[in-house]
């Protein structure tokens, strides 16, 4: 093989923007290192900066004529661009919430940077892993970085107990993840990327093996944790209560997006086989997280515990296009995720601004605000009645396009489930609106009543206040400009040609799951 044919098949230009994103982390952390704590106020917008041009690099990658890199360990595909955007972005979001509450703790900036840039490479990586040892790289890469920033604030009890259970709850996850990728390793004969470890199981059995229905449980347990899908989500109200809330909402986003990610590529591409199988668990998977994750957010009286139950039954929401398996239902999950992540990301951004100002998450506390801040009452207001579904906002959009995609796949039962459990999650966010803005003046809360004069010139507060009010802005629009999102997720989809042999399989498997979910509505 000649110099050319290997330059040719590496085509490492298609990982131009997670070289950017390198660059920009060496750039972070050579800049603290000469400037030191002068370069605080610099160092955050570097690494924004970094971020956009790392988008701006995936727009020119978009419709590349051979999408596979370093020999088919990467994909570059629309589909795998379409989440490393979404990704990008969330950090680029979160970085701008991150400021001012790093600063105020008195731990380094720089630091925290770093390490959140680093999880974001790894995000991006699996995204477009199309190898074991790339996705088990890449999936590492994100989780320690998950676990550092989860017990960055090393004073604070909390942050410590939650990395602990973090770590402990995840380490035993990448170990059933990886002996379930081992298995497919050795099914295969010895085949490491995806399309020829499908190709190796299908050349030797016409059938599925007990082997291979062994490797599909131990690989979705691995994802399941990742995107919280019950009942692997036990990390997930520790964690998002004890955690740094703006690590909270990177990993409500971006970690939740990379696993989905991976979730589409590994079971399409490795497990055509037991493509049915498949399809049942994540159904049984969305129907417990539906259910669980809104019936347990109503009796939460923490603003991010509620935030961490409304994650795993919004985990729920977003399987229902997984499972549909069509176009349209993949194509919806691109764009719940994508307006997911400017009102989930705006949530959290009121709840650090709250925070910030009163020292509490307590939801009780939270009334009567309406009087003494109503940018923050408004913000919260919009994300949450978006997360909820309430028209015209950008989350009833989404969920709308989630159901439609899931009806024409025939999960009625499951469709069903969806609307009532959106119902519930109505009840418990429209009870933050009602303690915020229908209280009287004389049941205001203590917090509240000792509310600190609003300045937005204090260090770090501006740039929290841009992505607040972009957040909102977003949310708020997005739905009703939502064509060139609608385009935008359809192209990532219908250009992505792993996807089409799956939605040509997907009449296989339509008829059980539609069976399945008619008995349930029935019952």
């Amino acid at each position: 093989m000649d110099f050319a044919t290997i330059v040719a098949q590496l085509n490492a230009g298609l990982i131009l923007p997670e070289g950017i994103v390198v660059i920009t982390l060496l750039l972070v952390l050579g800049i603290d290192l000469i400037a030191g704590k002068r370069s605080a106020n610099t160092l955050p917008y570097v690494a924004i900066g970094g971020l956009l041009v790392s988008i701006v690099a995936l727009y020119y990658r978009w419709d590349v004529a051979q999408p596979l890199a370093f020999f088919g360990g990467f994909n570059g595909d629309a589909m795998s661009i379409a989440f490393r955007g979404i990704i990008a972005l969330s950090t680029a979001v979160t970085i701008l919430l991150s400021i001012r509450y790093v600063q105020q703790s008195g731990t380094s900036l720089a630091e925290f940077i770093g390490i959140l840039l680093t999880a974001t490479l790894g995000a991006m990586c699996l995204s477009g892993a199309n190898e074991l040892v790339t996705i088990f790289i890449s999936l590492e890469t994100l989780s320690i970085s998950s676990y550092l920033l989860t017990g960055y604030m090393k004073r604070d009890p909390r942050s410590n107990e939650a990395a602990l259970k973090y770590l402990l709850i995840g380490a035993s996850s990448s170990a059933v993840f990886l002996y379930g990728v081992s298995l497919l390793y050795g099914l295969s004969g010895g085949e490491t990327t995806l399309n020829g470890i499908a190709t190796g199981i299908a050349s030797l059995e016409s059938t599925p093996s007990l082997g291979i229905l062994i490797a599909l449980v131990f690989a979705i347990a691995g994802i399941a944790f990742k995107i919280s899908a019950v009942p692997f989500h036990q990390w997930t109200p520790d964690v998002y209560e004890g955690s740094p809330t703006p690590v909270v909402a990177f990993l409500s986003v971006g970690s939740k997006a990379a696993g989905f990610a991976l979730a589409i590529r590994l079971l399409v591409t490795a497990f055509p086989l037991v493509s049915e199988q498949w399809h049942f668990v994540f159904t049984a998977l969305a129907i417990l997280s539906l259910v669980l994750g809104n019936v347990v957010a109503l009796t939460q009286t923490s603003m991010k515990r509620l935030l961490a139950y409304s994650s795993i039954a919004q985990a729920g929401f977003v399987m229902i296009g997984l499972i549909a398996g069509t176009d349209a239902g993949y194509a919806s999950m691109i764009f719940y995720l994508l307006v997911y992540l400017f009102m989930n990301l705006g949530g959290f951004a009121c709840v650090i601004l709250f925070t910030l100002r009163t020292g509490t998450d307590q939801i009780s506390e939270y009334a009567g605000l309406y009087q003494k801040d109503p940018l923050l009452t408004l913000g919260l207001s919009i994300c949450l009645l978006s997360l909820g579904g309430i028209p015209p906002l950008a989350g009833f959009f989404g969920k709308i396009y989630l159901f439609w995609a899931g009806w024409q796949a025939g999960l009625y039962g499951l469709v069903l489930l969806g609307l009532i459990a959106t119902v519930v999650s109505i009840y418990y966010y429209i009870r933050v609106l009602k303690m915020m803005v229908v209280k009287e003046p004389q049941e205001m809360s203590d917090a509240v009543k000792n509310y600190p004069e609003i300045r937005w010139n204090l260090p770090g507060m501006r740039p929290l206040q841009v992505g607040l009010v972009l957040s909102v802005v977003v949310t708020s629009l997005a739905g009703i400009l939502s064509n060139p999102l609608f385009t935008f997720a359809n192209n990532s989809v219908t250009n992505t040609s792993m996807l089409h042999s799956s939605v040509i399989q997907v009449q296989s498997h339509t008829q059980p799951i539609a069976s399945i979910d008619a008995n349930l509505s029935r019952d």
